[in-house]
């Protein structure tokens, strides 16, 4: 057993420290924590919609009347087809300090090359130059820094529920929700050429992937391997020349690193559809003229329980909503930037909600504002178009 442990060692070089195994495939937030350096010049904050019950006006009004959107420009990009040329991810050695130009839009994603991300923020931002961060972290202070215009990044799968780590760091930055996309997630197992299904032992992807894809390789009798991300694991499958592992990703990563295609769509359930956030510095100017989706977060000190205070005062107002995630902060710091800089702030729950209404409508203000009499902390995240190109 140890000679056949040994042979496969040989066989398959150690992953490198980017691509470590998690040990749980319930785990979606990345492993590394990346620190990015401060720039040079000072940064502007974006226009913070925030009303508390404890100081503010409390009038609910959106604060987006004075904003001017701009038009930017989008050019094609070509691809490169050079495995050692493919940008490298956004990290605390390798950020730029300012836009190299402003005639293209870019666009934060986590991941590398070839990632479902990348494919989403090609939807939000046709012709976008994406580009690749290697932390969800470094994705908001990308676009906070000005180094980028957008960032797309995920906030819900259909089968494997919320990412909380966004949850979090969209109280902890200033940024703004100004769209969504919904992406179909359609999984494929990759490897090199030559390499037959029969010829292979493991494969590597994302926890959240190998989920999705549980019964499928379990028939296949792989062993399953979690890393950071699924287009990293199609990387390193094809710059390691592995002949016994594959990797489940896109189709699209495996068309960038010259894998072959063994099987597609090898998801357990076929319904597999993420929600993406685009997130920008400036919200938008909500309007009526279609459907729009406001989503906030707020805080009440008494506990779950008057939360269904909370959903009445929706209900009163027949505003639908469609999403509610409560995470329960008792007696942890929570840091949250503000114009004020208060430091720290304590809540006991926070819940994040999303409503089918514009801040534009009057029902919308009513509503916060009844919510604001005693919640203690209220903050609008964004007010922005709902994506209707799928259910």
């Amino acid at each position: 057993m140890a000679a056949a442990s040994a042979e496969r060692s040989a066989i398959a070089p150690p992953l490198p420290a980017r691509l470590r195994r998690k040990s749980s495939l319930s785990d979606y937030s990345p492993i590394t924590t990346v620190k990015i350096p401060k720039p040079s010049s000072k940064r502007r904050h974006g226009l913070l919609a925030l009303v508390s019950a404890r100081g503010g006006d409390g009038d609910g009004k959106g604060d987006g009347n004075h904003l001017v959107g701009r038009a930017l420009e989008l050019q094609n990009d070509s691809v490169s087809k050079d495995l050692h040329a493919l940008p490298r991810p956004l990290t605390s050695s390798h950020l730029p300090h300012s836009l190299a130009d402003g005639s293209r839009l870019r666009v934060a994603y986590q991941g590398v090359r070839g990632a479902y991300s990348e494919s989403a923020a090609d939807k939000a931002y046709p012709n976008c130059e994406a580009v690749p961060c290697d932390q969800f972290d470094s994705a908001f202070e990308a676009v906070e820094r000005w180094l980028v215009d957008r960032a797309v990044l995920p906030i819900e799968n259909s089968l494997g529920g919320s990412i909380h780590r966004n949850y979090d760091l969209l109280l902890r930055h200033n940024l703004h929700i100004v769209g969504e996309v919904k992406f179909a997630v359609r999984h494929c197992l990759l490897a090199n050429h030559g390499v037959q299904l029969q010829d292979l032992k493991r494969v590597l992807s994302h926890p959240q992937a190998l989920a999705q894809c549980e019964h499928t390789l379990t028939k296949w009798g792989l062993v399953r391997e979690a890393v950071d991300d699924t287009a990293g694991a199609a990387k390193h499958v094809a710059l390691n020349e592995l002949k016994d592992t594959g990797a489940v990703a896109s189709s699209v990563a495996g068309k960038i690193y010259g894998l072959n295609i063994l099987a597609q769509d090898i998801q357990d359930d076929s319904d597999n559809v993420t929600r993406f956030l685009m997130l920008a510095r400036e919200p938008i100017i909500p309007g009526t003229d279609r459907l729009f989706k406001t989503s906030i977060v707020f805080s009440l000190e008494e506990g779950p329980g008057i939360l269904f205070k909370a959903l009445a005062v929706f209900a009163l107002r027949q505003i639908n909503l469609t999403k509610i995630e409560s995470r329960p902060l008792r007696k942890q710091p929570l840091r949250l930037r503000d114009d004020n800089n208060n430091g720290p702030k304590y809540f006991d729950y926070l819940f994040y909600v999303d409503f089918e209404a514009s801040m534009a409508d009057q029902n919308a203000q009513n509503a916060l504002k009844h919510l604001n009499e005693f919640a203690t902390f209220i903050r609008v995240l964004g007010s922005y178009p709902v994506d209707t190109s799928m259910p």
